[in-house]
């Protein structure tokens, strides 16, 4: 396992399954060799196997398991026992089972580019935190919600959490940022076994039980950002500090969308993007998602690139968005 400068070693979980993110999984794996060359550990691709929760089979082709191989990343397959197809955000909950317990373990989500050092990240593996790259959207504001306070004090009640440590008390009380929010795109944790015990716990009891204050509330697919906060907390972290700068900066980026990592990502995302795509070894497997295909391959990235000034970008991604569809260049 790799060694971050004051952390312990740790490995790292993608989740890999059939259709969009098979490609996205060789992708974050091809970045993270080619930006992070010092990170010796396990890249560790858990797959979902074939079950009763899904009606076709998840796992990917043999020909992306190739590639993550060739990139000496590792597949381990799991079962999909509480969400599979109903809720697929809940593999990255249930895919901690792929993971040896009892060593440190970064999360990230496969629409991610390595592009710095990882193996540098300072991870303090006893104080877990995830991404705050989120905006505020859980929970939704209804004509008769009680209010954020209410809804979030609700679910810490449920789970005998204490509340008022979460609060970032510089921030307006019923204003979203102070309460203790995350995007899933990456989280860390000290024993994965442990962590994902509890986040498919507090999960599966949300999603049945929801507390009185949450029932007008949306789930779906928030359930897992839903229930980050509190199985972070729970083991004792929160917000990421200052050392973590890195990630979804310099280190790591979440592109999300192909045609939104065009528009809106630095000069250096893209040249990571472009250069790990160009080898023909790997060029064969990722053409065949037409997004990749188009964008990456057809230059219809650089024309989306060209619409903005990614100094002075549209304040909300809705713009982003429209200027692309308007232009007919947009793909998911």
């Amino acid at each position: 396992m790799a060694r971050s400068e004051g952390s312990r070693p740790f490995n790292i979980l993608i989740i890999g399954q059939a259709g969009r993110l098979q490609y996205e999984a060789v992708l974050f794996v091809a970045s993270l060799r080619a930006s992070s060359p010092d990170f010796q550990g396990r890249i560790i691709v858990a797959e979902p196997q074939p079950g009763p929760l899904w009606n076709n089979d998840p796992r990917m082709t043999s020909d992306v398991h190739e590639a993550l191989t060739n990139l000496d990343a590792e597949i381990v397959g799991f079962d999909s026992n509480v969400f599979g197809k109903s809720y697929p955000h809940g593999n990255k909950i249930e895919g901690l089972s792929a993971l040896p317990a009892g060593e440190p373990f970064v999360f990230f989500d496969t629409d991610t580019l390595i592009t710095g050092d990882l193996a540098a990240v300072p991870f303090d593996f006893a104080r877990p935190s995830a991404s705050m790259k989120r905006e505020g959207t859980w929970p939704v504001e209804e004509l008769y919600w009680p209010g954020y306070t209410a809804i979030w004090k609700s679910l810490y009640d449920k789970f005998g959490l204490d509340f008022e440590p979460t609060l970032d008390l510089s921030q307006p009380d019923e204003y979203w940022q102070r309460y203790l929010y995350f995007n899933a795109g990456w989280f860390f944790g000290a024993d994965p076994a442990a962590f994902g015990a509890r986040f498919l716990d507090y999960a599966r009891s949300v999603r049945d039980d929801p507390t009185p204050e949450m029932v007008i509330q949306p789930l779906d697919p928030w359930l897992d950002q839903i229930v980050l906060p509190l199985v972070i907390h729970s083991f004792g972290g929160g917000r990421p500090g200052p050392e973590l700068a890195g990630l979804d900066g310099a280190v790591s980026c979440h592109w999300r969308m192909m045609p939104l990592c065009y528009a809106r990502e630095s000069d250096r995302v893209i040249e990571v993007l472009e250069d790990i795509a160009a080898p023909n070894k790997l060029k064969k497997v990722l053409k065949q998602y037409d997004p990749f295909k188009r964008m990456i391959y057809q230059g219809r990235g650089q024309k989306v690139r060209d619409l903005f000034d990614q100094d002075n970008l549209p304040r909300k991604e809705r713009q982003i968005r429209n200027r692309i569809k308007s232009e007919g260049f947009w793909m998911r």
